[in-house]
């Protein structure tokens, strides 16, 4: 990228809605803008964990006003990232197709791990470098989030469902205040926390920063109240907590510093900041610039610079699965391959507004080059278990969408087609699903495949359709691909797809 280009992040918080415009300077990202709206989708969670109809509404209207401002941006300048209530939500995907739209721009729900490497990333790229060993914390709505690192590297990263909004709501209800409540709130948050005191320990790390939310909202009350400026100490935490339960009341809460909108839930941030306190050993938390906004924005930029992440975690995955390199590599190159041969009339911009060919071959690749990562469990069912990995796997730099995209693929790379009904509506991911099936097809004797002549086009002018063309003695010449390549047509008969193999 460019000095001057501008890129946005989206963070669609539990309790707030971040939009972050930034300029890249020589490598480093100033903020051009930033505008923050309450949307407490969090505390718009049933019992059955569906978002109600309002908090959808405070959402899309959110969204509305985004997308007016990052109107004309391009898809490689955007990266909206969606964290713990559109986890836990059950109706999300409803909420997000009509959030996508709005936007403009795919909406990636990330895993606890996603987010923590992102808030990780923001917070160290706007600290001075040194050698310092840190631990970050960030606690958001519905979940925290605490890291281990080391100049711009995350050692350790891990994500708990404990959080402002929901625990404001559970031990703090109508904005009660009182030294009982207190005491349960953080009995609570500890017994779900105190896993940390194995692998978050204070010899690991020598200096504590707090990120974003809630800490920011302590640290503002802190020093407005006369408090050293950006950090929290236990006694600052004392003083706070016997302000509360003073006031009794949120409503009857007079401090300087605090906000509207963090007046609803500072109970719940504050109890499970005391537990951190506790279990961790912190003797005093340094506030941070950086949050996962930032973190989202830097991530956008290695992905331009040819070092994404995901990359690497692909490699990854196939060593520790013991994945055939040389044949992963063959069908993917095959894949590709054969993915361009495909005529693009047909691809029509998809529900995740994934109509770029670059992004669709990269994501195709991976899919091909992690096929047969379920060969470890089974042979006879590779395909199901691979799905399973992915479906399960938390690889950072990858949302929860991608990875259940890519799950996807690969348990249809083989077998009957029926189990993906739901997805064959989406010309995309046809075209990449044809492309990797075929691949495999042609890979099968695991040697490099004779493609020349080897031709893809349009099934009878149709959309919905494929031909596969072949040179005159090719089928002779490969008489078990040619036989699988005609399996291949029967497979799509069960299909709203059709293909026709025309062979000399």
């Amino acid at each position: 990228m460019k000095n001057g280009q501008l890129l946005a992040a989206v963070d669609l918080g539990s309790n707030s809605f971040r939009l972050e415009i930034g300029h890249l300077d020589h490598g480093q990202i100033r903020r051009a803008e930033y505008l923050k709206e309450t949307v407490r989708q969090g505390s718009g969670l049933d019992g059955e964990r569906n978002l109600s109809p309002v908090a959808m509404q405070r959402g899309w209207d959110c969204l509305a006003r985004f997308a007016e401002r990052i109107a004309g941006f391009k898809p490689g300048q955007v990266r909206a990232v969606a964290t713990q209530t559109l986890r836990e939500a059950r109706n999300r995907d409803f909420f997000l197709d009509k959030a996508q739209q709005i936007l403009g721009f795919p909406i990636e729900v990330i895993s606890g791990r996603e987010e923590a490497r992102l808030i990780y990333a923001g917070v160290s790229h706007l600290l001075a470098q040194s050698n310092e060993r840190r631990l970050v914390v960030d606690i958001g709505g519905r979940s925290t989030e605490l890291i281990l690192g080391q100049g711009y590297q995350a050692h350790m990263l891990e994500s708990y469902r404990v959080g402002s909004v929901a625990w404001s709501m559970k031990y703090f209800p109508e904005g009660q205040f009182t030294a009982a409540a207190f005491e349960m709130a953080e009995v609570a948050a500890k017994a779900i926390l105190d896993e940390v005191l194995n692998t978050y320990r204070r010899k690991d790390w020598d200096v504590a920063y707090g990120s974003s939310g809630t800490i920011g909202a302590v640290v503002d009350i802190l020093e407005a109240a006369g408090w050293p400026a950006g950090l929290v100490r236990k006694d600052g935490l004392q003083w706070l907590k016997d302000k509360l339960i003073k006031a009794g009341n949120a409503e009857n809460l007079k401090l300087d510093g605090i906000k509207e909108d963090r007046r609803p839930v500072i109970g719940g941030g504050l109890a499970i900041l005391c537990a951190l306190f506790e279990l961790l050993e912190i003797d005093e938390l340094h506030a941070a610039q950086g949050a996962l906004r930032q973190g989202a924005l830097y991530d956008l930029l290695d992905r331009d610079e040819h070092a994404d992440i995901r990359e690497s975690m692909v490699d990854w995955l196939s060593k520790q699965f013991g994945i055939d390199a040389t044949q992963a590599q063959r069908v993917s190159q095959t894949a590709t391959e054969l993915f361009e041969k495909i005529p693009p009339r047909q691809l029509k911009p998809s529900s995740e507004n994934d109509f770029d060919i670059e992004r669709l071959e990269r994501k195709l690749a991976w899919a091909a080059r992690l096929h047969e990562v379920g060969k470890h469990i089974s042979h006879a069912d590779y395909h199901k278990h691979g799905a399973y990995i992915l479906d399960n796997a938390d690889l950072p730099g990858f949302s929860m969408p991608e990875l259940h995209r890519l799950s996807q693929l690969v348990l249809g790379h083989r077998g009957k087609l029926r189990k993906l009904e739901t997805h064959l509506n989406e010309p995309s991911f046809v075209h990449q699903l044809f492309a990797l099936r075929l691949a495999v097809i042609l890979c099968h004797a695991r040697v490099d495949p004779d493609l020349k002549g080897f031709e893809l086009g349009d099934h009878e002018g149709t959309d919905t359709g494929f031909t596969i063309t072949t040179r005159k003695g090719w089928a002779n010449q490969w008489p078990q691909s040619a036989h699988l390549l005609r399996e291949e047509c029967i497979a799509w008969q069960k299909t709203t797809w059709s293909v026709a193999y025309n062979c000399q």
